[in-house]
């Protein structure tokens, strides 16, 4: 979109938002989640755990994280404005989720077939703006194996290794990480 194009869609009244085009792609938007996504959330969730943790998980612990149901937790940080959206053209590329009162990033998810495109990161980045405006000085984090090197780069520092305990009754192989804000 030219400025010329831009300034009369703004004289007309047309919002400006994230999902102009810019060289025919449309742009990644980032937005707070609502409690009617949950199901679509917990979706995403489901098929990038599949994708990206199947190589890092035996079968057996997989079958029964993916089976699980969204916890609870998840639309409480929902209503709390604690979940991002990252979407483009209206369709949900990835989520994440950060509790402002402790500082714990629950949960950061981007379908398999975007990876790579920095979504993740920039989702994180925007939970660290809100742990920060909220008075954090720390995040704190259970990795997955496969998504270890991932918060490394975003300045995460692996403190141990750990099972997380699942709500399922499963311990799932982790890494407690943590970033000084």
């Amino acid at each position: 979109m030219d400025l010329a194009q831009a300034g009369a869609d703004e004289a007309q009244g047309r919002r400006k938002t994230d999902d102009t085009k810019i060289k025919g792609r449309h742009m990644l938007a980032l937005r707070p989640a609502i409690l009617g996504e949950l199901d679509s959330l917990w979706a995403l969730r489901t098929r990038a755990v599949a994708h990206a943790c199947a190589a890092h998980y035996a079968q057996a612990v997989l079958d029964v994280w993916l089976a699980s149901p969204a916890p609870a937790s998840l639309s409480r940080l929902i209503a709390a404005g604690g979940v991002l959206v990252a979407e483009e053209d209206g369709r949900m590329l990835g989520y994440a989720a950060v509790d402002v009162t402790n500082g714990e990033v629950d949960a950061v998810f981007v379908e398999p077939g975007e990876h790579g495109r920095g979504i993740g990161a920039r989702l994180l980045a925007a939970c660290e703006d809100m742990a920060r405006a909220a008075g954090c000085t720390r995040l704190f984090l259970s990795a997955s194996l496969n998504a270890v090197p991932f918060y490394r780069r975003a300045g995460f520092i692996g403190l141990r290794e750990a099972l997380y305990p699942h709500r399922s009754g499963i311990g799932i192989p982790s890494v407690f990480m943590e970033k000084q804000l």
